[in-house]
């Protein structure tokens, strides 16, 4: 068989799984080391590959590090009464802010992984299957024996809003920074990381840590809030960090003050910005969102309001708005306005759908955004100054 053969055989191996190490090629195809090597190199210089972590030209991937979850959700069918049994509808679904992302952004066609932690459960299996059903890469995920998978309880009223939310997700803890240091070459193929913080404060600390490694070269990083209490996992220097996605009250807990104005949140997005965040996006709810037209410190913060819909269930509105601006990021990235107004309308698309990503969220949903979300936001206490 002639080398010019047996270089297209590695390609094809590498294309199957880019994370193939060369003692596997080796092994493989009957070659040295030294010969895949060359191989390798030979790929490089024709631009078949981009560089050492056997990265494809077309086929870099939004890299998402976070929870999946399984998710059970119990609406009441009548007002929540404290104290006693109060009949629901419940459900199981698959959930998870990092697999919920990463689900909507395989929906939009564009290539995403995951890396996780699941049990050996029947959950864990079953998360594994979706996943990649859905079309995630999810070779990277860590499976942990003798664990059972995360899991997470929303209660909700009977007009879908939650009341309250239980999560059990100490496995996440295993994704430590040793083990992101064992992924580097998953990472250093992404076109972007999304990150949420479900993830421990130490291993927050080395993504960012290897943002500002390398700040002209790096995958640009987005964080993802996910609760108030998890905002102890946000390490207070968050230089590095090209884009932070909360709510107003994780953006409470982070400056250890109230918000109720306009004013106000505005001034909280610029001293988030002071501790290092490239930009900043607060989402408020029916009340819209805000965020930094920039990464100076006097860019304005914009607000855009929210699209009037019938909600049927909140539960994984913020992760669509998140993914949705990750795609727009992904395709349009100086463009932080069109990436909200993307955010918005997934959002909204998601809140009118009972399932916690829309089936309705497709290729193309995103290429045509009308001006709905542009209309003048209404004259609530909230907004005004």
């Amino acid at each position: 068989m002639t080398d010019t053969n047996k270089k297209d055989q590695l390609y094809t191996l590498i294309r199957n799984n880019p994370f193939i190490s060369q003692q596997d090629l080796a092994s493989e195809l009957g070659l040295s080391r030294s010969a895949v090597a060359g191989h390798i190199a030979g790929l490089i210089r024709e631009r078949r590959l981009l560089g050492r972590a056997y990265v494809l030209p077309d086929s870099r991937p939004v890299l998402c590090i976070g929870a999946a979850n399984l998710d059970r959700k119990m609406r009441t069918l009548a007002t929540l009464q404290m104290g006693t049994s109060n009949p629901v509808r419940s459900e199981e679904v698959f959930g998870g802010v990092g697999r919920n992302i990463a689900e909507n952004l395989a929906r939009l066609s564009i290539p995403v992984a995951l890396l996780t932690a699941l049990g050996d459960d029947a959950a864990g299996h079953a998360l594994q299957t979706h996943a990649e059903d859905a079309g995630i890469d999810m070779r990277g995920s860590l499976h942990l024996s003798n664990t059972s998978s995360g899991t997470y309880t929303a209660v909700l009223d009977e007009h879908g809003e939650m009341l309250l939310a239980m999560a059990n997700m100490q496995l996440y803890e295993q994704l430590t920074p040793a083990f992101l240091h064992s992924r580097q070459p998953q990472r250093a193929a992404a076109a972007l990381t999304v990150c949420d913080l479900n993830l421990g404060h130490d291993s927050v600390q080395a993504l960012l840590a290897d943002a500002r490694q390398d700040a002209a070269h790096a995958t640009p990083l987005v964080i993802v809030a996910v609760s108030q209490p998890k905002m102890a996992h946000l390490p207070q220097d968050l230089t590095g960090l090209h884009l932070l996605i909360l709510n107003r009250g994780e953006l409470e807990t982070r400056v250890a003050r109230a918000l109720p104005t306009a004013f106000e949140v505005r001034a909280a997005c610029r001293e988030v910005q002071r501790q290092g965040a490239r930009q900043v996006i607060v989402t408020c709810g029916g009340e819209g969102v805000y965020f930094t037209d920039g990464d100076s410190l006097d860019a304005p913060v914009v607000h855009l309001a929210a699209r009037e819909v019938d909600a049927v269930d909140v539960t994984g509105a913020g992760d669509a708005f998140s993914a949705a601006v990750c795609w727009s990021l992904y395709h349009d990235s100086s463009d932080l306005k069109l990436a909200c107004r993307r955010g918005l309308k997934l959002a909204a698309m998601t809140l009118e759908s009972a399932a916690t990503v829309s089936p309705q969220i497709s290729a193309g949903a995103l290429d045509n955004i009308d001006d709905a979300d542009l209309a003048p936001p209404p004259p609530t206490l909230f907004q005004q100054d």
